[in-house]
């Protein structure tokens, strides 16, 4: 067995703290990013680390349970921000203790509104927005437990049919 094989077996494969998935956003102006999700979401800043050039190269932020990673857009190694891409295909879902607070400071910090929160028909309080560097965040509350039947009757009262 090498020394590394044996280091390894006493590391931990996923860090404590961490979840299997961690979301990483490539940001313009990832200190004003940090601030930001300090603000709107009541993040808690682990750490940064600045590159040579100053930019952000990687930070960490802890969400209630979850870990962000974040860093600066890095065009020429391939990172970049909604911008630069012209959007985002990616929205992150917070599930927070009461989503109408949450909505609201994540608007007074800067955040702008998809879609006001709503009670929607699979039992959660919710809404959208898009916060100041392009990445969309939908914000929910579960408020009901409902069976699949109640939902999918739910949904089809809800969805707009096809003339």
């Amino acid at each position: 067995m090498t020394q590394s094989t044996s280091a390894a077996r006493s590391v931990r494969p996923i860090p404590e703290g961490y979840h299997t998935v961690t979301p990483t956003l490539i940001i313009q102006g990832a200190a004003q990013a940090i601030d930001f999700y300090v603000r709107a979401f009541g993040a808690k800043e682990l750490g940064r680390m600045p590159s040579p050039d100053g930019r952000i190269a990687h930070a960490e932020l802890q969400i209630g349970d979850a870990r962000l990673m974040l860093a600066d857009e890095f065009p020429e190694m391939g990172g970049r921000a909604p911008q630069t891409l012209g959007g985002t295909p990616v929205s992150l879902h917070l599930y927070v203790e009461d989503a109408d607070a949450v909505f609201q400071r994540a608007v007074n910090a800067g955040a702008t509104v998809l879609q006001p929160l709503e009670d929607a028909f699979w039992g959660d309080r919710y809404g959208r927005l898009t916060d100041p560097f392009g990445h969309q965040w939908s914000i929910g509350t579960h408020i009901e437990d409902i069976s699949e039947a109640e939902m999918r009757q739910r949904m089809q009262a809800f969805t707009p049919s096809s003339a």
